[in-house]
């Protein structure tokens, strides 16, 4: 039977582009719709791979399987790298909410309103490894893009914060362009690439 891989998200936008960058693979790609309720994590790390580590890990303890987590965000240079792990927490209750609220905060700073997206992915590869400080199955890594915050949202695709994210090769935002030409250079595609690397380095 193919392995299970527990992808620890419900988000559909994400979970197509994690299928996407594992396309081919032979594992079956799990969501925690597919499992039991398990409680989640709080996400206290400093950083996204911290972040990533403590989903994977509670995520492997409580569904017993191989689990990958993943966290991401935008970081804003002119402000100090917010919202950053903050990103998905950042106020406001719609997209357009937490869009106003950055524009609001960037009004004085000067441009280009240079910024990243950073994804950093855990992999656990089995609920034994769990007790460990640092589980031996533990692999992670990450992936950024950058570009610049746009003038004004634009764009139907993507999701999150694609619409306000210009990214010059491109001359548009990632929310202007079709999935596939997104994945190839966005930060989820590149750290899910690797972890696609890894893992078949691992089975020879």
């Amino acid at each position: 039977m193919t392995p299970a891989l527990l992808v620890a998200t419900t988000n559909p936008g994400k979970m197509a582009e994690i299928r996407g960058a594992l396309q081919g693979l032979a594992v079956r790609l799990l969501t925690l719709a597919d499992v039991p309720p398990i409680p989640e994590p709080e996400e206290t790390g400093a950083t996204f791979g911290e972040n990533a580590r403590i989903k994977a890990i509670a995520y492997a303890s409580g569904s017993g399987l191989p689990t990958v987590a993943e966290d991401s965000g935008l970081a804003i240079d002119a402000l100090g790298g917010r919202p950053g792990v903050a990103s998905a927490r950042y106020p406001g209750a719609t997209y357009a909410e937490k869009f106003a609220g950055l524009y609001a905060e960037l009004a004085l700073a000067p441009r280009p309103w240079t910024a990243r997206f950073v994804c950093s992915v855990a992999l656990v590869e089995g609920p034994d490894e769990v007790g460990a400080p640092r589980p031996a199955g533990l692999f992670v890594c990450e992936g950024a893009v950058e570009g610049e915050i746009a003038e004004t949202p634009r764009g139907e695709h993507g999701f999150g914060y694609d619409p306000i994210f210009f990214y010059p090769p491109y001359g548009c935002t990632l929310a202007e362009v079709p999935s596939g030409c997104k994945l190839a250079v966005s930060h989820r595609g590149r750290a899910f690439r690797l972890l696609r690397a890894f893992l078949e380095d691992r089975r020879g």
